[in-house]
């Protein structure tokens, strides 16, 4: 079996793995990983498995050799990151690949494996981007805009009266409280700028069918309403980091 670990900036996702699927996974906290109970949370998720490998993507700089160091020593496996040098079956056409993303990369990775491409993946994380691997396998780039999450915060910081939200479908066009009126903004706005891009991008790859697929911890609520969006898959990115560590360590 493969750990996956995937770091945001908010969240750590991690999952088991074997030759075929992400088996289960977990959320944690990414502050966990300075907390002296991580050593104990990954032997919990790893359970009784056999780990014989793991692989990271992360985009919390500070934490990513932390984390490393710490899954080595809690589960004495070998541990490998993702980056643009070691992605599997897509090629990348960009002009700076070290900027991109790990977690951007491997979800293009895992929705090229899974659905084919062309493909636009769109992943509702604490920003939500948009990546794109064109009819050849090429990653070829994307769009970056504030997550839902970050907008509602955002909105409640930095205005004496606005409430903080709990996010939800708000079912309706017309707000009858501050709260309401906030939600449908916030909910039924970002699915706007959504179908909005998505309708960019189908435009500028002349390709109306283009498949979309979502994932992050939001999408399920933001695609229920986008006809573009034909696949949610929760576990998208771990089952990129599944594909490298079985390239990896399947064999071994």
């Amino acid at each position: 079996m493969i750990l996956c670990v995937d770091i945001g900036n908010t969240h750590t996702h991690v999952g088991i793995g074997d030759g075929r699927q992400i088996l289960k996974s977990k959320y944690f906290g990414t502050t966990q990983w300075r907390s002296s109970e991580i050593a104990d949370i990954l032997q919990r998720v790893a359970g009784h498995c056999s780990i014989f490998g793991s692989v990271v993507a992360s985009v919390v700089p500070e934490t990513t050799k932390k984390a490393q160091r710490v899954i080595k020593a809690a589960l004495t496996v070998r541990c490998v990151r993702l980056t643009h040098r070691n992605v599997v079956g897509i090629g990348i056409d960009y002009p700076n690949p070290a900027t991109i993303g790990a977690d951007r990369l491997a979800n293009a990775m895992a929705a090229t494996r899974c659905y084919g491409a062309p493909i636009v993946v769109v992943d509702f994380g604490t920003a939500v981007t948009f990546d794109v691997v064109n009819a050849e396998s090429c990653y070829i780039g994307g769009i970056i805009a504030p997550g839902l999450g970050a907008m509602t915060n955002y909105l409640h910081e930095k205005t004496a009266l606005l409430p903080q939200v709990r996010i939800q479908d708000p079912k309706k066009t017309i707000g009858k409280s501050t709260r309401e009126g906030m939600l449908i903004g916030a909910v039924n706005g970002y699915r706007g700028l959504v179908s909005h891009l998505l309708d960019d991008l189908k435009r500028e790859l002349t390709d109306p069918n283009l498949h979309v697929v979502a994932t992050g911890g939001y999408a399920k609520l933001i695609a229920r309403d986008l006809p573009q969006v034909k696949t949610v898959c929760p576990n998208l990115t771990l089952e990129g980091l599944r594909i490298l560590g079985w390239e990896h360590f399947g064999q071994n």
